[in-house]
């Protein structure tokens, strides 16, 4: 169980990055060689994961802000697929050499494809991979884009993880938010999808949105637990109209208050927890017998732009449209426009427009970053002695300086063995490590609230 005291909540909410990486995105630039990137893969030793975007959805929704394109033309994903064949194509030297811990598929809608174009994707992925078996293939579900017909095929192609997309279930707020899907529809392919053997279900869930209130979202979580995913990510929804232009059919008066907003986060932790689930961090919950949590037990909980991930998991290969790859301190990007990422693959080149090499410097913060977002604790005699760093305090003077308020607070303890996060800290983890951000004062009006 979590520890509440709204003043600290209120008063460390700040605009801040969700550490996805380190440094973010916002610091990726253009002076990046797409032949580095792949000498990068080449070179890495370690087993890597494979992200391959799919970005068509069936219908808006309007709180949306990912990398998406609309459309009802199934033969699109087909076009798309070309594409993504001739970029795994570009990579097969490396893969072929490469043990690919797992393959996510992301989107936009992954099942937007049909039965035969996720035979095909397959198809593409293990013509270029070693024969080694991948341990893990998970997908993330739209269930009005998904039949139990379509779970079956997605489990004889060994996937084993699915991901649903729910973020509420009270018909007004769906409406609002331009995202009907019955609680029947979902509990039918939850139901199918055990029964066929998945390892592991997961749900998405949104607080902020429109018309949410804490009766409504009781609801919601009522349902959710009849339901006992395996997984539960609770996300903060962040109105940026300016941005993302779908947004602006939300009403702001529709919106939940700052203060009704922190209400429905609190009721939603304090409901999963009390179900049992442990609290891994910012935003995300897990069942004592999951993977994930028992990652985080054992000290081998990472994080990539997927969030909360186990170890094997750290080194990232994007694929698709948009994209991001991540391996050893090493960041790229792909062409986010459909149009743009098909004119360089049909020259055969990679897509890649943007990107970030690691100094040491990002390195060493990077992974103080992860130890405080993933174990809310760091061993500073270990840390010190890993990266070389004589006097920690001496390195990290600006940032101590910076936390010395959370340590006032009680919200943080240094010692000269260790920096530990408290209880009550453990809700503004995010604030708390964005004290050893060197770019935060950059780019921090860019980010949401980090509640």
């Amino acid at each position: 169980m979590q520890h509440w005291d709204w003043k600290w909540l209120k008063k460390y909410n700040i605009h801040g990055p969700r550490y996805t990486s380190y440094p973010t995105a916002l610091s990726f630039h253009e002076q990046i060689d797409p032949a580095t990137c792949q000498t990068v893969v080449a070179d890495y030793e370690q087993p890597i994961s494979l992200y391959i975007h799919l970005p068509f959805c069936a219908s808006l929704c309007y709180y949306c802000g990912c990398n998406k394109i609309i459309t009802r033309h199934q033969y699109k994903a087909d076009e798309y697929l070309d594409a993504l064949g001739t970029e795994l194509e570009l990579y097969r030297n490396v893969l072929q050499q490469k043990r690919i811990a797992s393959v996510h598929l992301g989107g936009g809608t992954p099942t937007f494809l049909n039965t035969a174009q996720l035979r095909r994707l397959m198809a593409l992925i293990n013509d270029v991979s070693s024969t080694q078996a991948i341990a893990e293939l998970s997908i993330e579900v739209d269930p009005r884009q998904c039949d139990n017909e379509k779970l079956s095929v997605l489990r004889a192609l060994g996937f084993n993880r699915l991901s649903f997309g729910i973020q509420d279930f009270d018909n007004d707020v769906q409406v609002a938010i331009h995202r009907t899907q019955s609680f029947a529809l979902v509990a039918d392919q939850v139901n199918h999808a055990r029964s066929l053997g998945f390892e592991s279900i997961s749900f998405d869930l949104i607080y902020g949105l429109p018309l949410q209130t804490e009766r409504r979202f009781a609801h919601t979580l009522a349902l959710v637990e009849r339901l006992s995913p395996d997984r539960v990510s609770l996300f903060n929804y962040a109105h940026l109209p300016d941005r993302f232009a779908a947004q602006r059919k939300i009403k702001e008066s529709w919106l939940p208050s700052p203060e009704q907003k922190l209400n429905l986060f609190k009721q939603a932790t304090e409901h999963l927890t009390g179900l049992g689930y442990q609290f891994i961090g910012m935003d995300h919950f897990a069942k004592p017998t999951d993977s994930l949590a028992k990652a985080q037990r054992e000290g081998k909980l990472t994080r990539n732009f997927q969030g909360y991930v186990t170890q094997e998991q750290r080194a990232v290969l994007g694929l698709g449209v948009s994209s991001i790859s991540h391996i050893d301190g090493h960041y790229w990007q792909n062409e986010k426009g459909l149009k743009g990422y098909y004119d360089r693959l049909v020259t055969r080149q990679l897509p890649i427009i943007k990107g970030y090499h690691s100094t040491t410097d990002d390195k060493i913060r990077a992974d103080l970053i992860k130890r405080l977002l993933c174990e809310f604790r760091v061993d500073i005699t270990a840390f010190s002695a890993q990266w070389s760093i004589a006097r920690f305090s001496d390195y990290f003077r600006d940032e101590i300086e910076r936390l010395q308020p959370f340590i006032d607070d009680n919200l943080v303890k240094l010692t000269p063995e260790q920096l530990v996060i408290s209880s009550p800290g453990q809700l503004l983890v995010r604030t708390i490590a964005s004290s050893f951000d060197a770019y935060l004062t950059i780019h921090q009006t860019r980010y949401s609230r980090v509640i």
